[in-house]
């Protein structure tokens, strides 16, 4: 990595990290879920350019827009965190106790309902089908599930956002160190040829640090047990998430998902290995702390 990459990525953390710990931290969960939304849209709009004709690209991301409301909004701890414990109108409680079926309903059978229509090039449907809904769901709905985890318990609804952020990045660091100056030993050269096995040691140590740090400065509530249940398989899956993106961008030929991040690519390049920890983190937690 070239220094003035290096100093493109600082420069981009110092301006979007206090940002991001001021939204997360407000004791509403609307700020969070907007963030996260049009997050999830960039992140849309990168694959579906990476994977989709340019005809099908907008009405996939809205298909998605819609797919990723319902999975948020449609869904008891969402509508609980909003309308307070309590007083969730019934219709809603109604809506979000069916929310799961919306969801996969809008992102799997209209997709399936817009290509039986707008088929075009019938050979290709099968793939543009499929790419639609895997898009949806691994961009839209896995990134979904960072907003998804404030709305868990509101005492500690920064703590198990940042937790995620910590694992991801803080790893990201560690293995970049670790990589540089550690070894050189590939971790899975087909796929990405720069990533070695002392990066992969370095993240998970990082990812360990980052969740340790935490507890010790903020989240008392967390025990020495979840710190390691939390940032061991958490960095695992992250690392296997950036690896998962590096795969989709080297079927399609391409080297970064976008260039929004400067240093970073795309919204996609940056949030991969978060889309993997989120779910596992999301679940943990909604044991541990429901």
């Amino acid at each position: 990595m070239a220094l003035g990459n290096l100093a493109q990525r600082f420069l981009v953390a110092v301006v979007a990290v206090p940002a991001l710990l001021l939204i997360f931290g407000l004791s509403r969960p609307e700020p969070t879920w907007g963030l996260i939304f049009v997050a999830s849209l960039l992140a849309m709009h990168e694959f579906f350019a990476m994977t989709l004709p340019k005809e099908d690209r907008g009405p996939a991301v809205i298909m998605g827009a819609i797919a990723c409301a319902a999975f948020y909004w449609f869904d008891i701890a969402s509508v609980a965190a909003t309308f307070g414990r309590g007083d969730v109108p019934k219709p809603m409680m109604t809506l979000a106790l069916g929310g799961s079926a919306v969801a996969v309903f809008v992102a799997v059978i209209v997709p399936g309902l817009y290509y039986l229509f707008r088929f075009r090039d019938i050979p290709s449907v099968a793939g543009r089908y499929a790419a639609t809904v895997t898009g949806i769901v691994y961009a839209g709905f896995l990134a979904t599930f960072i907003a998804k985890l404030k709305v868990i318990d509101p005492r500690q609804s920064l703590d198990t956002v940042l937790i995620v952020l910590l694992v991801a990045w803080v790893a990201d660091t560690g293995g970049y160190f670790a990589g540089r100056f550690l070894g050189k030993a590939k971790l899975y050269e087909a796929v990405s040829p720069k990533k070695t096995w002392a990066g992969a040691y370095g993240g998970l140590a990082g990812s360990v640090l980052g969740v340790a740090v935490l507890k010790v400065v903020h989240a008392d509530w967390l025990t020495w047990l979840d710190v390691v249940l939390i940032a061991v398989p958490g960095g695992m899956l992250g690392q296997m998430g950036d690896l998962a993106e590096s795969l989709i961008k080297r079927s399609v030929g391409v080297k970064d998902s976008g260039a929004l991040l400067p240093g970073h690519g795309g919204i996609l390049d940056r949030i991969d290995a978060v889309l993997f920890i989120a779910p596992y983190v999301y679940v943990y937690l909604l044991f541990k702390l429901s």
